[in-house]
Order: C-alpha cells, then structure tokens, then sequence
C-alpha cells in the first residue's frame, strides 16, 4: 500500500508548533506564529471545534488568540489553564468555554445564513478576551502569570511538561537547566542542571520521577535534582554500530491493562545525518525499573516528535519530512504510515518554477 494523505481539517495563516486536543471539550488548540520578526505573520492560539459533517471530519474556528510579538513554540495543557513557551519565557492561558442556548429565530436566521467557511484565510486576530460562535458556543481566553524560563545567551524554552495532578509544570530549554513551578502562580521551586547543552524533550513519572533527554547524546531519570539512574537503550536493541544516537523525545503512557500503571517511551535518532541514513528506533521501557522492554526500527526519515493517546493503546510519530505514522504501544508495531511523497513536492516546485517563467514571458516580451 502506499503512502496515504491526511485530510486537512483547517489550515491557520501562521506557522504552527505546538498542537493540544481538550479531551473535557473536544477542541482542538493549534498555535504558532511568525516570532517578533517584522514579516506581517502574526502570532496567536487558535480554539478549533472538531465535528463530523456528512461523515467527515472538519474543524470550524471558534476564537483566536493574539500573543503579539511571540509565537508559542510549545504548549501543554492541564485543565481549563494551557503553558506556553514563548521566546524565553512561559505564559499560562486559562480558556472557558459557555454554551448559549439560542431562540428557535435565532437558530433559524443562522441556517439561513449557510454553513460556515471552514478553508481559506482566517479571520483576524481580536484582541478581546471573548469571542462568540454562530451558534452560539462562547469562548474566553485569559492570561495569566509569565515567567522567564531560560537564559542562554540565546535564551529559549524548548518544553514544558505538567505533573499528573496539575499542581506543578516544568521547563527545559537551550541553557540545559529544569526549573520547576507551581500551578499558576509560577513560584519556582526547584531548579537543577541536567545536561549540557540544551534539553530536548521532558516528562515527568510516577513518585515525582522526571526523565530529561539532551544534546548530550543522555536521558537521564532524576528525583528532584538526585539523579537515579542513566537509560541504555542499546542494552535490548540493536547491535553497536559507529554512528552516535541521541534521544529526541521522551513519554509516559498509560498501561492499558494495568490501572495506575505507566510506561516509558523513547525515541532515538542518528546525531549526525549521513547519505545512507542509519535508522531512528522506538524504545519502550519498564517505569520502575527503567530498563528497556523492547526496541524496534521505525524507519530512516528522521522522527522529530512522539505522542501517546490517552488510553496509553497508541504512539504517534512524526517526522521531520511531514510524515505521520501510528503504533500498536505494547507490541511497537506499525499501523498506519502516511505522508506526502518528496517527488510530488519537487514535481510541484518545477512546475511553478515553469508557470512563473511563462507568465513572466507573456508579460513582458523579450524576458528570456
């Protein structure tokens, strides 16, 4: 089978970075931005209501909020209260949502109205704190405390991670410390350095166990600032090789079988790409002990991000190329790979390369 193409739900008129699905609410909260750079790309969350249409899925906008002059990079959610990472700094977001039970005339004059525009451009930002659906579905966002959470001479936070109670959060960035807050009054609580260089990924475990991947080619299992133990994913995985691996990214998730239990997930990536590119491996891991449970390859695009559904059944990966793929948790087998090819977008490039130079031509005769 080849590969398969997504359906696009809604496409936002900035970069995005950081995605969160609302499992209370059903929204889906996309975020991004063009950063502080004068480029007219604005920066902003976007609330969007999931819903199936004629058996489809689609995405309608319900409320967009402006971050000004910074793009969130990261984002995590607890609750009604999301953390951004913006720049150097992390801003909690808390978001209601109202639903207003609308007259029979109303319901009426907005069918008469026609369906909502789902595609295209966005409408602007709105400054204001609320925003009103059609149908009547209200939203408000406000911010809450910001604190700065990183400072590298180029300071940046690169993750935020919750606890599992949502009383605590903590912030990984380019100058290599996790610093750990309260909930949401931002009062810092602990701070340690954990690697050289910067940290890539965080999650935080059961008994107050917090696991850091860096640069440093380390992951590292940490209780409060006492480190416990190094993983060693190549104790169950593949032989040696000469290529060095780091770890990308690291979570926990749920043991289906097991209530209460959980479950590590790694993924680690060549550090250095090469023209044969060496496979990226997925890595399981027994929470209690940290050991690895198993490993296997999941492929040679390089995997750039790693996700666990709710139920802790299914990972989701995503590379750096924009293909998506889904595994079995338990067995780390593969479900489902879908991307768009690379021939179809360098095909894509030629051709408007062609059509530009045509139009070019018949424009002002005597061009080429």
């Amino acid at each position: 089978m080849g590969r398969r193409r997504g359906v696009e739900l809604y496409r936002a008129p900035f970069p995005l970075y950081a995605l969160r699905i609302d499992p209370k609410t059903g929204l889906l909260i996309a975020a991004g931005g063009g950063g502080a750079a004068k480029t007219g790309i604005k920066n902003g969350v976007h609330f969007l209501q999931l819903e199936q249409i004629n058996g489809c899925l689609s995405a309608s906008l319900l409320h967009s909020h402006d971050t000004e002059t910074r793009a969130t990079m990261n984002l995590a959610l607890a609750g009604d209260i999301l953390a951004a990472g913006q720049d150097a700094q992390c801003q909690l977001l808390r978001f209601q949502v109202h639903q207003h039970k609308g007259s029979k005339a109303e319901k009426s004059a907005s069918k008469e109205q026609g369906p909502r525009q789902r595609r295209g451009a966005a409408p602007a930002e709105k400054k204001s704190g609320a925003e009103v659906h059609p149908e009547g579905v209200e939203l408000k966002v406000k911010n809450l405390e910001a604190v700065q959470t990183d400072f590298s001479s180029e300071p940046l936070q690169k993750v935020v991670r919750f606890n599992q109670d949502n009383s605590l959060l903590a912030t990984g960035g380019a100058d290599g410390h996790v610093r750990v807050w309260k909930v949401p009054s931002l009062e810092k609580v602990l701070e340690f350095k954990a690697h050289e260089g910067e940290i890539g990924d965080l999650a935080l475990g059961p008994d107050g166990k917090l696991v850091t991947v860096g640069w440093d080619f380390k992951a590292s299992v940490w209780q409060k600032d006492q480190l416990v133990t190094q993983l060693q994913w190549q104790e169950n995985g593949p032989a040696s090789s000469d290529t060095p691996y780091r770890y990308q990214a690291c979570r926990f998730g749920q043991v289906p079988d097991q209530p209460g239990g959980l479950r590590l997930f790694t993924v680690q990536i060549p550090h250095k790409r090469l023209r044969q590119p060496p496979p990226c491996y997925l890595t399981a891991w027994d929470s209690s002990t940290f050991l690895p449970l198993r490993t296997r390859s999941c492929g040679h695009e390089v995997i750039s991000c790693l996700s666990v559904s709710e139920s802790g059944t299914f990972l989701g990966l995503g590379t750096v190329t924009g293909s998506v793929a889904i595994y079995i948790a338990f067995s780390l087998q593969r479900l489902y790979y879908g991307s768009v090819p690379i021939w179809l977008l360098l095909l894509l490039c030629v051709g408007l390369i062609i059509v530009t130079i045509l139009l070019l031509q018949s424009a002002f005769p005597g061009f080429l």
